[in-house]
């Protein structure tokens, strides 16, 4: 998965840096198709006609999708150019940047949702990165894959080799993913850092709800993904 995250200056194409004095141009999404589960159950918690920054939007299918069925004034960023490209040349307000170094130069509450998917533990610094996310919007949404999935406790039980699964999908030498972290870790990262959790969802890999409670040691074994809504106050 890609880090991403920031303003950039303005060239054709892009979207206007966080302040500038005229609005960001309306998303002009693709056709429509479909998307990932878990991108559907990020769409639902977004309040229409809100204010978007998704950070790490790759092809900018959620971002297309919001803007469809929410009516989002959205905003994009994106580490790969490839996805940048493939995101303008829909219509999509989308740069080039990086969560690790880039989200700082956004002010305070500039989006109602700033949206991190599966991209988390692709980050340096992910404490760093989740505090910026709660500051530069009201509500941050947050998914990534669970590392305490029993499959993944199994393989390194039983073969003590690094898993490769769907939601994992680079061997370890060559992997963006260098934060890895189950469920309970990220609880624990909120309640240090003073983020209240609002909604929480636990996933199968195909992005399918779980009715188990994010908290609990079953949701931390069972779930391959995990979704969260969170603010700070």
């Amino acid at each position: 998965m890609t880090a991403h995250g920031a303003p950039a200056s303005q060239e054709a194409g892009e979207a206007p840096p966080v302040g500038a004095t005229r609005p960001a141009a309306r998303l002009v999404p693709p056709p429509p198709g479909d998307i990932r589960g878990d991108l559907r159950l990020i769409a639902e918690m977004v309040a229409p006609g809100s204010r978007v920054l998704d950070i790490g939007c790759g092809d900018g299918a959620l971002l297309a999708h919001l803007a469809r069925v929410r009516g989002v004034d959205g905003r994009g960023v994106e580490l790969s150019q490839a996805g940048v490209n493939a995101c303008v040349g829909h219509g999509l307000p989308v740069i080039q940047g990086d969560a690790d170094h880039d989200l700082a130069d956004y002010p305070n509450g500039a989006f109602d949702y700033v949206i991190l998917s599966q991209t988390l533990q692709a980050t340096r610094n992910p404490r760093l990165v989740l505090g910026n996310l709660v500051r530069i919007g009201r509500r941050a949404i947050v998914s990534f894959p669970n590392f305490g999935h029993w499959r993944i406790r199994l393989h390194l039980l039983f073969r003590g080799r690094m898993p490769v699964t769907p939601l994992l999908d680079h061997a370890w030498y060559d992997t963006p993913n260098i934060h890895l972290c189950t469920i309970k870790d990220f609880v624990a990262l909120c309640d240090e850092l003073g983020i209240t959790v609002e909604r929480s969802l636990t996933l199968d890999r195909a992005g399918q709800p779980f009715t188990l409670d994010p908290g609990g040691g079953i949701a931390n074994l069972l779930a391959e993904q995990a979704l969260f809504l969170l603010r700070k106050d």
